[in-house]
């Protein structure tokens, strides 16, 4: 199996056969410039895009598609999540066309897919929060339409990938509209019942029909409205988070049967805590996700700017030693 024939199969919750190691990926690897010397492409700036001669956005395009494979290879990932810049839609497919030409199928390819609510700024917290209440109908027609576009960009997407023929171009998408803080959703469960749900249940809905595959990430306590992630029917659930409280072992032994779960090594602990720490949070991870399959190791967010890179080698150390099904 290649590492995106094993991640479709955590994400589809296949048994694993013995001597399978567990699926991995990160969110974000932004430490490109420690380990390869080069500028994550999310970190480059294109004001001047426009500006560039072909010759030097075709120098940009390799680098970028090289940066993401070169990572996916040294640190033995089965994905790569795409962040393209610029992010027009014709840049979108160049990068994807890119990165398979290079790599061929070998890698599950997934992009940025939500047109849901997500908690927003300090400085809109509370217009949105009067909006919510002083014009619904206004809320839940942007709602769909947001849902309405994303599902249309899915549409060309789908197009895109079926004309490059054989695994095509983009498997999926991840789904990054953050709804928790650490003490929970910043919607009541009712009214994220009422304003989130059916629209994430929809956009959800459309994608697979489209073929995609859906991961859904939020971070903080989701276990308010965990029922409500999980009616939508996302093939899995990121990032099942540690810092606010949400224990993996619990998640798998009420939702395990119905999706596939992606975490939950502990970002704080890799930035601050002690090695024993850290090695304990990838040990708890894996004997708490891999049981049955449909695991995907990971941390807890991403592997972030100002991380040591040595402590997320560290957790890799351990995955690679214990996260083999027996």
């Amino acid at each position: 199996m290649t590492p995106r024939d094993e991640f479709i199969a955590a994400l589809e919750r296949r048994a694993p056969t013995p001597g399978q190691r567990v699926p991995h990926f990160e969110l974000v690897f932004y430490l490109t410039m420690e380990a390869f010397g080069k500028v994550h492409p999310s970190h480059r700036a294109y004001g001047q895009w426009d500006q560039m001669e072909e010759k030097e956005r075709v120098l940009h395009r390799d680098e970028m598609a090289d940066i993401y494979i070169k990572t996916a290879e040294r640190y033995e990932h089965n994905a790569i999540f795409i962040h393209p810049n610029p992010g027009r839609e014709d840049e979108t497919f160049r990068l994807i066309e890119l990165i398979r030409e290079k790599s061929g199928d070998r890698y599950f390819i997934m992009k940025h897919g939500d047109a849901t609510f997500s908690v927003p700024g300090g400085d809109h917290m509370q217009a949105f929060a009067y909006r919510l209440v002083d014009e619904p109908d206004k809320v839940h027609a942007e709602a769909a339409a947001r849902v309405d576009q994303a599902l249309a960009a899915a549409e060309r997407l789908r197009r895109h990938s079926d004309h490059l023929g054989g695994a095509g171009g983009l498997d999926g998408f991840a789904l990054c509209a953050d709804y928790c803080f650490n003490t929970g959703p910043f919607l009541s469960p009712r009214r994220f019942a009422e304003f989130v749900t059916p629209y994430l249940a929809r956009l959800t809905k459309g994608y697979r029909d489209l073929g995609f595959y859906v991961i859904k990430h939020t971070d903080g306590n989701i276990m308010p409205i965990i029922d409500q992630l999980v009616s939508t029917r996302p093939h899995a659930l990121h990032s099942i988070d540690p810092q606010a409280g949400v224990d993996i072992a619990e998640v798998k032994r009420r939702y395990g049967d119905q999706v596939c779960l992606i975490g939950n090594v502990n970002c704080g602990m890799l930035d601050t805590g002690t090695n024993e720490e850290v090695i304990a949070s990838a040990r708890y991870a894996l004997q708490s996700g891999m049981p049955g399959g449909g695991y995907i190791f990971s941390t807890s967010n991403c592997i972030y700017t100002g991380m040591r890179l040595s402590r997320y080698e560290l957790m890799l150390d351990v995955w690679r030693k214990e996260g083999i099904y027996a």
